[in-house]
């Protein structure tokens, strides 16, 4: 089975990919001495890869995630996460391939408490939603039944940069941090997405699906986990304070929804697999920073 991932190689879910790659796996190096990886954007560069290597599976770990710069560089933000997928996805159709996207919760707007169902109304409040959105769409109708979307939410990992590791940073300058606590979600490792991701290889599951972690926080209640399981670990020496702050006392240029947890048990279901509550997530990820 060869597979293309996309994404810089620096990238926390690029790294999970390879690291939980099954043996059967032959990932396909795109960089070679004196090259950049494969730049997605690039419809030409795109359409030679995987004409020459004919990967059997596509995964798309490249984004454009900056949320807030997105609002000032829409352009930039579409030609990553909506274009260079509409290349995918045509390169993908035309070798008979698989190709796996990556979707987010922004895709979602205002909640009425519930988890999001993949099925609920999306209504991106952001440009990076609205983005991200487009190249659902664009895999879902170009390759109805060989393309597959996995929206996630707050990220995270030991490589790369993210909010478990900036908190980890702050704290220890610091000793005391202020974090949103009336936005909720769910926290994902992205090992644990990575593995979800490998599920699509020897499964028929077109269409859109939901992967986080089990269960719910706020960043306040997440920040506050943080502080915890790093004082176990001894990754933390010192006493931190942990103090909440409203949406409105941290402006950002990009909105963000107030609720997006995301309903997981029909991927759960299809997939055989589940996911371990966010804090245990948590816990072993950290034990890799040790």
């Amino acid at each position: 089975m060869k597979i293309l991932i996309t994404g810089s190689s620096s990238g926390q879910l690029y790294y999970e990919l390879t690291r939980t790659a099954p043996d059967a796996a032959h990932l396909i190096d795109t960089q070679t001495k004196g090259s950049s990886r494969l730049d997605i954007t690039d419809k030409a560069a795109v359409e030679a890869c995987v004409q020459t290597h004919k990967p059997d599976i596509i995964f798309n770990a490249a984004a454009y995630t900056a949320v807030d710069l997105a609002e000032d560089n829409p352009e930039q933000a579409y030609a990553v996460n909506t274009e260079a997928v509409r290349h995918l996805a045509d390169v993908a159709l035309s070798t008979n391939a698989k190709l796996v996207q990556v979707s987010t919760d922004f895709v979602f707007g205002t909640s009425n408490g519930h988890p999001f169902r993949v099925d609920a109304a999306t209504a991106p409040m952001s440009v990076y939603g609205k983005t991200k959105l487009e190249a659902e769409r664009i895999v879902t109708t170009t390759l109805p039944k060989t393309g597959s979307v996995i929206r996630t939410a707050w990220v995270y990992s030991a490589n790369g940069n993210n909010f478990v590791k900036t908190m980890l940073r702050l704290m220890k300058e610091r000793g005391k941090v202020g974090v949103i606590a009336d936005q909720i979600g769910a926290p994902t490792w992205a090992k644990r997405l990575a593995t979800a991701m490998w599920q699509t290889v020897d499964r028929d599951v077109p269409g859109v699906w939901h992967w986080t972690g089990a269960g719910a926080c706020s960043w306040y209640d997440f920040a506050v986990a943080i502080a915890e399981e790093a004082s176990a670990l001894g990754l933390l020496t010192d006493p931190v304070t942990v103090n909440p702050l409203r949406t409105d006392q941290y402006p950002t240029p990009a909105a963000r929804p107030g609720y997006s947890v995301l309903e997981l048990t029909r991927t759960w279901e299809a997939f055989d697999l589940t996911a371990p509550h966010w804090r245990e997530d948590l816990r072993l990820m950290l034990q890799e920073l040790q």
